[in-house]
């Protein structure tokens, strides 16, 4: 805050500004958004959190949650003020130990004061402590949080952390996590990472959740209610839990069927993406009928029951685990880097199809650009820069996996393994761009690629015939068999319905 001094003259004014430490003209709140040009209110500026430690109690059958939010930070400058993005109704901030003022604003914001102000480069120690019903809250007309039956869900894209804990909501923001949950005898909790320990006393049972490595707040879990819980162990030594709602009636088999092959799927991945970048696997399927989307949760991705409910879907399986590597270890810098995580989640689909025998991802790629007419909106939409609107179109995930196979015809399949297994490591657990990208590609395979990925993902029109054919795209002027494989990959579609009219507008 910079307070205007008023003396009557020069030297009284100079007199009084010296009694202000020197530092104290450099402070100023934290920015009530990190900088996103999609969502310009969503993250906050002038810290960075290390880690979440949430220590709740939820009663399924009224939805309420309360419990103390512990977040570890360090400050980026000086700070007389910050935000945290929340929803429900906060009743004490202390900060450094210290009681802190609070007060909300905007649509999700929790503005808080600390009793000093911080300095930079500082650790920060931030407990909240809250209550409130998910269900019953809601920010831009819209409400995140999945009421089931016996219980509730928090698993959307690109928000979802607001209506259960306070936190730097952007991807730019990854932190460890600590979630321990009490919910009562009989309904269990589920999160991300590895289960630490069980503990029941007095009618409640407390469920303690480990993330050790860093996750983006929208991949944290929360999910309660009653389920059948399967565990195991991956061919390579990853520890597997799946949960499945006891209600899911007819879809259960297929769920089962489907989801029961992620240790498998995620070690077949390992050929294309590198070394699974967790130390924990598995997927639930809560019975959340309102919505059809399925999401990368970290380490333990959720899947709504319609996506099985034309049978057992591994391709959907294949998708989210696909963005264990592509979207949670190297999450975007910006949503307006999507392609890379919807881009690559989908072309697995189409290597496994290859891996299946139903279809190369070549013969996949030839039928997309000829489905598609020169007309169609489908090209409209950029998938290296969709806009906020168009974020989770099917453009996207087609003509973003197009823009693939493109590349891999135009660099070769050594070059092009090399850069899909490098990408994970090189930006490990961290943030990266579409342009961060095209200049890794560059320097792996040697190759100027500006005009390919101008073309491909771009520029808002069908790339024309010579461009395609130039990137072995449609190279025949026969019409394309449907690729055996193509219904079901087409029956992820519903991966990204995710919205915020009630039926939830992405997931992904």
């Amino acid at each position: 805050m910079h307070r205007r001094i008023m003396a009557p003259g020069a030297l009284a004014a100079a007199s009084l500004m010296l009694a202000i430490p020197a530092s104290a003209a450099s402070l100023s709140p934290g920015a009530p958004g990190i900088g996103d040009p999609y969502y310009p209110a969503y993250g906050n500026g002038g810290y960075d959190v290390s880690h979440y430690d949430l220590r709740l109690k939820y009663q399924p059958a009224t939805d309420e949650l309360q419990g103390t939010a512990t977040l570890l930070a360090r400050t980026t400058q000086e700070l007389s003020r910050f935000n945290l993005d929340f929803l429900l109704d906060v009743s004490e901030v202390r900060v450094n130990g210290a009681k802190a003022s609070f007060a909300t604003s905007g649509e999700h914001e929790l503005e808080i004061t600390p009793a000093k102000p911080l300095a930079k480069g500082a650790p920060v120690t931030v407990v909240v402590r809250y209550r409130g019903v998910p269900s019953s809250k809601e920010a831009y007309g819209f409400n995140a949080w999945l009421r089931t039956a016996d219980g509730g869900v928090a698993a959307g894209e690109p928000e979802g952390a607001w209506w259960w804990f306070p936190s730097n909501d952007h991807p730019r923001d990854k932190a460890t996590f600590d979630v321990s949950v009490q919910v009562p005898d009989g309904t269990q909790f589920i999160s991300n990472g590895t289960l630490q320990s069980t503990s029941s006393r007095a009618g409640w049972t407390r469920y303690n959740w480990r993330s050790n490595k860093p996750q983006a707040t929208y991949l944290a879990t929360f999910a309660a209610g009653k389920f059948d819980v399967t565990t195991g162990t991956s061919e390579s030594g990853i520890p597997v839990i799946n949960a499945y709602s006891k209600d899911l009636g007819d879809t259960a088999g297929a769920a089962r069927a489907s989801v029961e092959r992620t240790g498998e799927i995620a070690d077949w991945l390992t050929e294309y993406f590198g070394p699974y970048p967790y130390n924990a696997l598995g997927g639930y399927v809560p019975n959340t009928p309102t919505v059809g989307y399925a999401l990368e949760t970290q380490t333990r991705p959720f899947y709504s029951p319609r996506q099985f409910a034309s049978g057992s879907n591994v391709s959907v399986v294949v998708h989210e685990l696909a963005h264990q590597w592509y979207g949670d270890d190297v999450s975007v810098k910006d949503w307006k880097d999507i392609w890379i995580n919807e881009g690559f989640a989908r072309y697995a689909q189409w290597l496994w199809s290859e891996h299946e025998g139903e279809g190369t991802a070549q013969e996949i790629a030839d039928y997309v650009y000829a489905s598609h007419a020169a007309e169609d909106p489908f090209w409209t939409v950029k998938p290296g820069d969709p806009g906020p609107e168009n974020q989770f179109d099917i453009a996207v995930y087609d003509r973003g996996a197009l823009a693939l196979q493109a590349l891999r015809n135009e660099i070769g399949d050594d070059a092009f393994l090399a850069v899909l297994k490098g990408w994970p490591q090189k930006f490990a657990y961290g943030n990266a761009s579409v342009a961060d990208f095209q200049r890794y590609a560059e320097e792996v395979s040697g190759k100027p690629l500006a005009a390919l990925f101008d073309t491909w993902l771009f520029q808002p029109s069908k790339p024309a015939a010579p461009a395609a054919r130039g990137a072995s795209i449609a190279r025949s002027a026969e019409e394309p068999a449907q690729p055996k494989s193509w219904k079901e990959i087409a029956a992820t579609n519903g991966v990204h319905d995710h919205g915020h009219d009630g039926e939830g507008k992405g997931g992904h």
